[in-house]
């Protein structure tokens, strides 16, 4: 695709989504009157992408909705998530998908924090030629958030349940993208997505060992799977679980660059059922953590919209009360 075709690409999602956002305009105000404004605190919210997937994937709307939507629930950053993207990348390319999510959050005022990076190959692959395949393939991704303006790109460290072997390359692979992330003041950052990164005493003795200052966690209040039934798949029902959450957040705090407040189901009282977002809180707030949190919602009992309310207007209250 010539450069030609990019900008005009770019120009063209622009414009379309300034007059979306303009035909919008009195909607979202007056839901935005209504909602709890999230920036009377010292707390700060953003929106994981993966709360509406099911808006992307399943009703095959637009990703590019992504920031008019964050901003109309109330949230001032974006965390993205590169795989709802991967169709727009087919058609217009991966630049010109980047320019445009730079003007869309401009001009909507958002603050762009991260990317969640998927289906780049795993940095803890045992076999050497595929861990580097997938150090060069996210390189793009740490490009782009030092061009959007992000902190930090979310890497998958799958690969292996072998500990000895998983520690070995997880190390490499890491070292040696977070040694390009430094030079474009990028960090990279481990979530807790399963298998041993699900471990936080395997996953915080690799990021000790990497022992770089852009090399970092990303607890996330859910994702404690260590192994499925069918024990080579990465998702599924789990046969095994990190047992005790709490402290796998602890563990992963002294590390921490952002933060990921994951959410299943809510009881009539608007908490969580399986998650105590009290304890986890304080858990946060001693660390001395200070950036976004991010809301993750990923149940299926309640449409997206009203689980991410939820999820917020938990964080909120339990914030307070903590406070």
């Amino acid at each position: 695709m010539t450069q030609k075709l990019i900008f005009k690409n770019t120009i063209l999602i622009s414009f379309t989504l300034t007059c979306l956002m303009f035909m919008n305009c009195k909607t979202e105000t007056t839901e935005i009157s209504k909602m709890k404004n999230v920036n009377e605190s010292s707390l700060k919210l953003s929106l994981a992408q993966w709360s509406l997937h099911r808006y992307v994937e399943n009703e095959q709307k637009s990703p590019f909705d992504f920031a008019s939507q964050a901003k109309r629930l109330g949230f001032e950053g974006l965390e993205y998530v590169s795989q709802l993207y991967k169709h727009e990348i087919e058609k217009l390319g991966f630049d010109a998908v980047i320019d445009s999510l730079f003007l869309i959050s401009k001009d909507t005022g958002m603050q762009n924090v991260l990317i969640m990076v998927d289906e780049e190959g795993d940095l803890a692959d045992p076999d050497e030629a595929k861990r580097n395949q997938a150090v060069e393939n996210h390189k793009r991704w740490v490009d782009a958030a030092k061009k959007l303006g992000c902190h930090a790109i979310r890497v998958n460290t799958f690969g292996t349940n072998d500990p000895k072997i998983w520690q070995t390359s997880v190390v490499d692979g890491l070292r040696k993208l977070s040694e390009y992330a430094m030079t474009k003041n990028i960090n990279i950052l481990c979530e807790n997505h399963g298998w041993l990164s699900s471990n936080p005493e395997q996953l915080m003795l690799a990021v000790n060992t990497v022992n770089l200052p852009n090399c970092g966690t990303l607890p996330d209040f859910g994702n404690w799977c260590l192994e499925r039934i069918n024990k080579d798949d990465i998702w599924g029902d789990c046969a095994k679980e990190y047992p005790d959450k709490y402290q796998g957040v602890k563990l992963m705090m002294s590390a921490a660059k952002a933060i990921s407040a994951k959410s299943y189901d809510f009881d009539a009282a608007g908490n969580e059922t399986s998650i105590n977002y009290s304890k986890m809180m304080r858990i946060v707030r001693e660390a001395g953590y200070q950036g976004y949190i991010g809301v993750e919602y990923e149940g299926d009992t309640m449409d997206e919209v009203t689980g991410i309310k939820a999820t917020r207007d938990l964080l909120i209250k339990v914030y307070n009360l903590t406070n």
